[in-house]
């Protein structure tokens, strides 16, 4: 096995050779730099496997050494120091594609375990070639939301405590669950997914579990089940709200004792799993009705994490956008360069009820639909579209000054009618009159529709 190389980048002599002795001991292959200017060579000539880079530098911030690794070696992992502790700072940098950090005064068994993670995970993307989808695909945004969610999971990461991840479909909750697992002690170890949503009833246990050869009919053979094959790492439980009332007591099991049986077999099997879940639904709702444990509640709910809607965080927006539009032209093998200006506005505006998995979806479809070098609107879903015109009328808009009637004479109710007639005939256009889909985008029924239709004067056909 080759031995790992590591640039350490800090100011400080002393600390430095002290670093250099620690990590040569472990049989590191290590070069310093005191200054970005000499990092910033030795990145070229040393060409190493980890750069440790200290925030503040002489001559440069550290985050320049992360920014100029990310552009020019991104399969390199950073480890930023700092004398600070400032989550802040640690956020700004993870959210730069920092792999962690660290703060000084250094203690040195966690600092080895860093670079081991890091070691093991630039070994792991160098040797894996099928990559999920989910696993290449997570980034930060920008939004205070976003910034919640990057803290908590920073926070959260290095213990081993259970996490419960809550928000609606699509909003990335299995990419906050790998983040976690990449920043634990267990980054090395499986991480497995299950959507307990499509588990079988009658096979649920036997896939979580593992059966016997005969438990039932079907199992032609040993079988182990997803803890098993998780033992050490981390499994993901989405949509755990779906498992049956007896799953939930062996899962309960299961977490409480650390030990688990297969279906058909009397021999307990010794387990040692971080469990991370995951829900769309309220699940204290779940409990008051009858349909979730409480006390099984409580064991996955030692730290929870809110994931926003898309729709609630406008500010992420246009870095998601451009994101998905990279993997698009990559996996469509198009060059698409960006978004015509309205295009952004329609995102805007439409409230994302798939969230992220929509706009990835959306994006996808219109970069094979695209002609031109951006992405226009013609290339989007009417039902988008129609969408994000109508929310745009029903906006409240800035008043200026009344022309010259006075307040107390405008006609409210006259008001009112000329905009749902024009909403409605927007609504029409964009969806090519199909009744049907007008219906739905307004929220109301066909008769509904053409007693307005009517009532306003608007065509039928």
């Amino acid at each position: 096995m080759s031995v790992s190389k590591i640039l350490v980048v800090d100011d400080d002599v002393t600390f430095c050779m002290m670093l250099e002795t620690l990590l040569r001991k472990h049989d590191y292959e290590v070069a310093h730099s005191y200054t970005y200017a000499d990092g910033r060579k030795k990145l070229a000539d040393f060409n190493p496997d980890i750069v440790l880079t200290d925030l503040r530098l002489p001559d440069h911030d550290g985050l320049e050494i992360l920014q100029l690794v990310k552009r020019d070696v991104p399969e390199v992992p950073v480890i930023l120091m700092t004398s600070y502790g400032d989550i802040r700072t640690a956020v700004r940098a993870m959210k730069m594609g920092a792999f962690d950090y660290v703060t000084k005064p250094v203690n040195p068994d966690e600092i080895l375990s860093t670079v081991q993670r890091a070691v093991n995970s630039r070994n792991k993307a160098s040797t894996e070639v099928n990559l999920q989808v989910s696993e290449e695909s997570y980034i930060e945004g920008v939004s205070d939301a976003s910034l919640k969610i990057l803290e908590h999971t920073t926070l959260v990461a290095p213990t081993g405590m259970s996490v419960l991840i809550m928000g609606e479909s699509g909003t990335g909750k299995e990419f906050v669950a790998r983040r976690i697992h990449a920043l634990s002690q267990r980054s090395d170890k499986p991480f497995v997914a299950i959507d307990c949503g499509a588990l079988p009833r009658d096979l649920a246990g036997s896939e979580l579990f593992g059966h016997m050869k005969g438990a039932f009919t079907g199992a032609i053979a040993d079988k182990q089940g997803q803890f098993e094959v998780a033992n050490g790492g981390t499994i993901f439980l989405d949509e755990i709200g779906n498992l049956s009332y007896d799953i939930q007591i062996q899962l309960l099991r299961a977490i409480q004792e650390r030990k688990i049986r297969r279906v058909g077999s009397t021999v307990e099997i010794q387990v040692d799993v971080r469990i991370i879940t995951a829900t769309n639904e309220d699940l204290k709702q779940a409990v008051l009705r009858g349909d979730f444990r409480e006390d099984l509640y409580h064991r996955i709910n030692e730290f929870a994490i809110q994931v926003a809607p898309l729709r609630d965080r406008p500010e992420d927006m246009l870095m998601f956008a451009r994101h998905f539009l990279a993997q698009a032209n990559k996996e469509l093998l198009r060059d698409v360069d960006g978004f015509a200006p309205d295009v952004m506005q329609i995102f805007k505006r439409y409230s994302w009820p798939g969230n992220l998995r929509e706009l990835r979806n959306i994006i996808k479809r219109a970069v094979l639909l695209s002609k031109g070098p951006v992405i226009t609107a013609g290339t989007l879903p009417d039902e988008l579209t129609a969408e994000a015109d109508a929310s745009a009328i029903v906006q409240p808009v800035e008043k200026g000054p009344v022309d010259e009637k006075p307040a107390e004479d405008i006609d409210l109710r006259e008001t009112s009618r000329r905009s749902e007639r024009e909403l409605i005939i927007t609504t029409l256009e964009k969806v090519r009159f199909n009744k049907s889909k007008a219906a739905k985008l307004l929220n109301v029924d066909r008769k509904t529709l053409y007693n307005k239709m009517k009532q306003y004067g608007i065509p039928l056909q």
